[in-house]
């Protein structure tokens, strides 16, 4: 039986040119030790409003209020299939000079300069979205993307497409 989870993050960049990024913790069954941006999954009253859940998430991993971050918007729709599981993840884009205010048990804080933030030890998909990104840039249609393997090397890639509506084109 497939399952579907989905969940929406934060890419939350500074006027220095860092990125929020979390180091997470051992313990934690996704991506343990690995380096991601802040985001979580989507509760059930959530699920029409994924933009909703990003600024839950952003909130009770930081303690960042909504209206300290400005510009935020979807960029990015990633889809994989994870054995039997179906993950749907929206990546949202904003900026603030806000510090974490809290402490949290699933990893820890920190800016990352841009320059640094590909050296990192990342979750395979978080790396290809961060790629993708560092070569188009903020664009005024968000991105969708979805896991799979290259046709001719056979090797894991992301498939990307601009996401438009096409009776508007």
């Amino acid at each position: 039986m497939i399952t579907l989870r989905m969940m929406s993050t934060a890419l939350l960049w500074n006027s220095r040119d860092e990125l929020l990024m979390m180091k997470r913790s051992m313990s934690r069954k996704l991506s343990p030790g690995l380096w991601a941006a802040v985001g979580g999954h989507l509760e059930p009253d959530e699920l029409n409003n994924p933009r909703a859940a990003c600024l839950r998430e952003i909130y009770e991993e930081t303690g960042i209020e909504y209206d300290e971050i400005e510009g935020l918007r979807m960029q990015y729709v990633l889809l994989r299939l994870n054995g039997d599981e179906v993950r749907q993840q929206f990546f949202y884009i904003g900026n603030t000079d806000v510090n974490p205010r809290i402490e949290t048990s699933e990893g820890s804080l920190h800016w990352i300069h841009r320059e640094d933030i590909l050296e990192r030890p990342l979750p395979y998909i978080f790396r290809a979205l961060l790629e993708h990104y560092f070569t188009v840039g903020l664009t005024p249609h968000p991105w969708v993307g979805s896991a799979g393997l290259h046709p001719e090397s056979g090797l894991p890639t992301i498939h990307w497409h601009p996401l438009v509506d096409p009776e508007q084109v």
